[in-house]
């Protein structure tokens, strides 16, 4: 007899402020994509993708096996994102700086459901 197992994830505050975060940042670079005349078009356009693919790997049950890389990878990103916004000079526009601090609260959000984890397997561990 084959027995199944079906691992679900739990979707609680934290990790629907991880999706709500990546979302915005992700709707907000593809905003600014499609402003007449911007030069970064296509980076804007390849970092809402990214924030997508991200999101969508983060939650895919198929990718649980990987959910604590995908989850640093996705802090990785977004620190990368921040940083890059600082090098290529401070935009003045307020939706710059509140596509920051939604990206720093997704980072939180990330770290947090990091520890909520290693936490909840340390329970089942011992």
């Amino acid at each position: 007899m084959t027995q199944i197992t079906q691992t679900r994830m739990h979707i609680g505050p934290i990790q629907i402020g991880i999706i709500v975060c990546a979302l915005a940042t992700a709707l907000i670079h593809l905003y600014a994509a499609v402003q007449p005349g911007e030069d970064l078009r296509t980076w804007f356009i390849l970092n809402c993708i990214g924030y997508l693919v991200l999101l969508a790997a983060l939650f895919l049950p198929q990718l649980l096996a990987y959910h604590r890389l995908i989850n640093y990878v996705l802090i990785a990103y977004t620190a990368i994102t921040i940083i890059m916004w600082f090098l290529i000079g401070l935009p003045s526009e307020p939706i710059g700086y509140v596509t920051k601090i939604i990206e720093v609260a997704l980072i939180a959000f990330l770290v947090a459901e990091d520890l909520q984890g290693r936490r909840h397997s340390s329970t089942f561990s011992a």
